[in-house]
């Protein structure tokens, strides 16, 4: 499937799905993927009970991605993670929030997200993600 080929939401399966992930992933500028290091992409489709929970988030739809781990402003040079980095990619809010707002690739929408979830690993002001997205413009 090629991105200029998707229209239909629907026609995204999550095989397709994880594939935009990656290709959005790879699109990202050289130094956004450097830094984001060995940071572990999952596609769900949605956030769990306990996540929305946790995050106070009533509506199954209302959380697009979720970054889990330590921010690395909060990590020491000898931190050792038991478990990697992780950002939860949640197929259906994403693509419920990309027919929504109609003026955008899905490509453009999964790397909106990517970016948001690897500048909270990097503790990034919402300045500095929304410099980055204009790069990937």
């Amino acid at each position: 499937m090629y991105p200029h080929q998707i229209h239909n939401p629907l026609a995204i399966t999550p095989d397709d799905f994880e594939r935009l992930a990656l290709t959005a992933f790879d699109a990202l500028p050289p130094v956004i993927r450097k830094i984001a290091g060995d940071i572990t992409i999952f596609i769900q489709d949605f956030a769990t009970p306990d996540v929305l929970r946790e995050m106070e988030i009533e509506d199954r739809f209302g959380l697009l991605g979720l970054y889990h781990g330590i921010d690395i402003t909060q990590k020491s040079i000898a931190w050792v993670s038991p478990m990697p980095d992780r950002i939860f990619l949640y197929r259906q809010p994403i693509l419920a929030e990309w027919v929504a707002r109609g003026d955008e690739t899905i490509e453009h929408m999964i790397q909106h997200v990517l970016i948001h979830e690897i500048g909270h690993h990097f503790g990034l002001s919402d300045d500095d993600m929304h410099e980055i997205e204009d790069e990937t413009r």
